[in-house]
C-alpha cells in the first residue's frame, strides 16, 4: 500500500507554501516516479521547501568539531567562532556582529546525553520522533555501547569527503520504533528507491560488490545488535540490510549549514558607502584565503536527509532546478533554474558542476555506480557519438580512487 500523495505533501512541505503547481507522477519501471509542473514556474521561482523525514550530520564531520543542531544541522557556532576555528586565528573579529542569526541562549541539551539543539522546539521535535531509542544517557562517551561501536565502524569503512551516514538508517528504525502509526512511516519510507541493483542494465552499486562483503557483514551484525526489532525483521536480513544501504545511499540529499556563510550573505545585502564596502569586502576576501589555507574545502556542516519529494526529482545533466539550503538548516528549497512549461518534468543534477562538465562517459561512470542508471537526458542524447573515453586527467583521477579499499563514498 503506497502513501497518498496528499500524505507526502502534508508531511513535508512547509506549511503555507503551496503545493498546487506541482505533482508527482509514475512514468515506467526504468524511471519510476518523476515530479512534474502542473502549471506554468517561472525561472527563479521557488517550486518548493521541504522537511525531511530524518536527516543526520556526518560522523566525521561532527568529529573534527563542526558543531550542528542534532535535528535541524542548524550551525551551533556563532559566526565569529566559526571563522576563528577554520582561520586558525582565535583572537579575529567579525565587523557587523549584529548580522549572525545563531542564537546562543536558546540552545539546549538532552539532560540525558547531552546531545545539542540549536532550540527547545527541535530538542522536543527529535525526542518525539527518535530520540528516546537513540538516546545513550551517560553512556554518550562509552566505546563499547553498541550504537557507538556501529558508528566507529562507519568511520572506519567510509572515511571523508563524506557522501551518507548509518545514522540514517539508525534513525528509520528508531523512528518506526516511536510512532504511534508504525504502519504509516514504514509505508512513507517504502516510498524510496532502494533497489541495490539494476537488472535491466546489469549495474549494481559500487558498494554492494564482492570486495565489500566483509565490510557489510560487520555493518549488518553491529546494527541488529544495536537496533533489532521484531516488527523491522526485513530490514536486517541480509538483503533487507542491503537494500536499506542502498536506499540511504542513493536517495540520501546532501545538507550543507554554516553561520558563516549567513553572515557574509547578510553582509553582501548591506547598503554601505564605498569605501566602507570595499573594506568589508577586503576583509573577506582575505578570511576565506586564511580558510583555505588553513581548513582547505571543508568548511560547512554537513550531513545527509531523506526527503519525500525531492527524491522523487530524476536527473539531467541540463537541470531546469536546483536544491538549497537558504535557511542554514534542513529546510530543502527547490528552485527553478529556468522556465517550466506545465507538465514539462521537474529535473535536478545528481552531478555537481564540475562532473556535469565531464565527459559523458564519465558522467554515466558516476550515475551508474552511484544510481543505477544509465542518463538519457538531451545533453547525453546529443553527445552519443562521442568515444566512450575519458581525458587523461579523469582516466588519473579515476585509477587513483580505484585504488580505495575504503568505502569511500556511497
Amino acid at each position: 500500500m503506497a502513501a497518498p500523495q496528499d500524505d507526502m505533501f502534508s508531511l513535508c512541505v512547509e506549511p503555507g507554501k503551496v503545493s498546487s503547481a506541482i505533482e508527482v507522477r509514475f512514468i515506467d519501471n526504468t524511471k519510476g516516479k518523476g515530479l512534474f509542473a502542473k502549471k506554468a514556474i517561472r525561472k527563479g521561482d521557488t517550486i518548493l521547501i521541504e522537511r525531511p523525514l530524518i536527516c543526520s550530520q556526518f560522523l566525521w564531520n561532527a568529529l573534527y568539531k563542526y558543531k550542528a543542531c542534532e535535528y535541524c544541522l542548524r550551525s551551533l557556532e556563532t559566526a565569529e567562532e566559526n571563522a576563528r576555528r577554520l582561520s586558525g586565528l582565535p583572537g579575529l573579529s567579525l565587523p557587523h556582529p549584529e548580522l549572525c542569526r545563531v542564537r546562543s541562549e536558546l540552545h539546549q541539551a538532552c539532560p540525558q546525553c547531552q546531545v545539542k539543539y540549536c532550540s527547545a522546539e527541535c530538542r522536543k521535535a527529535a525526542q518525539e520522533q527518535y530520540h528516546r531509542v537513540l538516546c545513550l544517557g551517560p553512556s554518550q562517551e562509552d566505546p563499547d555501547h553498541p550504537i557507538n561501536k556501529l558508528l566507529d565502524a562507519w568511520r572506519s569503512v567510509h572515511y571523508p569527503p563524506e557522501t551518507s551516514s548509518i545514522m540514517l538508517m539508525a534513525k528509520m528504525v528508531a523512528v518506526v520504533k516511536q510512532a504511534q502509526e508504525k504502519g504509516r512511516w514504514q509505508r512513507l519510507f517504502s516510498q524510496f528507491c532502494s533497489r541495490s541493483a539494476n537488472e535491466e542494465e546489469e549495474i549494481a552499486h559500487k558498494l554492494l560488490g564482492e570486495e565489500f562483503q566483509g565490510q557489510l557483514t560487520l555493518l549488518r551484525s553491529l546494527f541488529k545488535t544495536a537496533l533489532y526489532d521484531d516488527r523491522l525483521n526485513q530490514w536486517f536480513t541480509s538483503e533487507g540490510f542491503r537494500s536499506l544501504f542502498s536506499l540511504v545511499g542513493t536517495n540520501g540529499q546532501g545538507i550543507g549549514t554554516s553561520s558563516l556563510s549567513q553572515w557574509v550573505h547578510a553582509c553582501d545585502a548591506l547598503e554601505l558607502p564605498g569605501h566602507q564596502r570595499e573594506q568589508l569586502d577586503t576583509f573577506i576576501d582575505q578570511l576565506y584565503k586564511d580558510i583555505e589555507k588553513e581548513t582547505g574545502d571543508f568548511l560547512n556542516c554537513e550531513g545527509s536527509g531523506l526527503f519525500l519529494l525531492q527524491s522523487t526529482c530524476n536527473h539531467s545533466c541540463i537541470p531546469n532546478s536546483e536544491v538549497t539550503f537558504p535557511d542554514s538548516n534542513f529546510l530543502l528549497h527547490l528552485n527553478a533554474l529556468s522556465d517550466i512549461s506545465a507538465g514539462e518534468e521537474i529535473c535536478i543534477s545528481y552531478l555537481d558542476c564540475c562532473q556535469r562538465d565531464r565527459s559523458r562517459h564519465s558522467r554515466h561512470k558516476i550515475l551508474r555506480e552511484n544510481y543505477l542508471f544509465v542518463c538519457s537526458c538531451a545533453k547525453c542524447v546529443s553527445q552519443l557519438d562521442e568515444a566512450d573515453v575519458t581525458s587523461d586527467e579523469e582516466e588519473e583521477g579515476e585509477a587513483e580512487g580505484e585504488t580505495e579499499d575504503e568505502m569511500t563514498d556511497v
